[in-house]
């Protein structure tokens, strides 16, 4: 299992907007790599799932993405996160670049596929899966103004019910096969937070599907990472509230 660092205990914030200045970091050690994240970032997590499950070792350095530090900006005007950066001075951001990124460059344990198809298999699922997402936050947003929801249900889980009729055919425990591969990753963070946006509920019909979720559940990676439902829900809501607490928990 990888070996991380938290060079900040807390959030990494801007020093005009907080007394708790964080300084700009030096450079990342020869053996490692350092990851810009948020903790509750599903697309953070990506990054760090590939970290975990390739045992790559690394260091955290969470940001602030409401008061982001003007080094972080230099960094990556975008203000975005994951950001991976190597002790070479190279900076990689987006989470499934840069999940790719590290699959290539620590090539020890694979977790793409070896073929151009198979990784071409994977990606095609990838963007299947990317019309997905704003669905959990349509209906999110939806719940909270009191909207009925029950026809963006149904369009969730219509896609759900593929999703099942994939590993039906497939005959695999995973996406990729029968251990977890690259897939797998991208996909976890969001069905991690089904309960929070409250639609578990949306699984109750498709078996294999469900059985996957409790799979991954027991992958080492996605225990060492993982938040409780309960916290999620918690900073989910302070942040739509537009009070998001970006160190909740510690």
């Amino acid at each position: 299992m990888s070996t991380v660092k938290f060079l900040f205990i807390k959030s990494a914030v801007a020093s005009s907007k907080c007394k708790d200045v964080h300084p700009a970091p030096g450079p990342v050690p020869k053996d490692q790599v350092r990851l810009y994240s948020m903790r509750f970032c599903p697309f953070a997590q990506r990054t760090s799932l590939v970290l975990h499950a390739k045992g790559i070792k690394f260091e955290t350095i969470n940001i602030h993405l409401k008061q982001k530090p003007d080094w972080f900006l230099e960094k990556n005007p975008e203000g975005l996160v994951p950001l991976i950066e190597t002790p070479a001075g190279e900076v990689v951001n987006e989470s499934v670049i840069t999940s790719e990124f590290l699959d290539e460059m620590y090539p020890e344990k694979k977790l793409l596929p070896a073929t151009p198809f198979g990784k071409a298999q994977q990606k095609m699922m990838l963007e299947h899966f990317s019309k997905i997402t704003p669905h959990l936050f349509k209906i999110s947003s939806a719940k909270r103004k009191g909207d009925d929801v029950s026809g963006l249900e149904a369009e969730l889980k219509e896609k759900f019910t593929n999703l099942n009729e994939h590993l039906v055919k497939k005959k695999t425990k995973f996406f990729g096969g029968d251990t977890v591969t690259f897939i797998d990753y991208m996909m976890w963070p969001f069905f991690e937070r089904l309960g929070m946006f409250e639609v578990q509920h949306c699984l109750d019909h498709t078996p294999e599907l469900k059985k996957w979720t409790e799979r991954m559940l027991e992958d080492p990676a996605v225990k060492a990472i993982m938040h409780s439902t309960e916290d999620h829900k918690t900073f989910y809501n302070n942040f739509l509230d537009g009070k998001p607490d970006f160190d909740y928990g510690l």
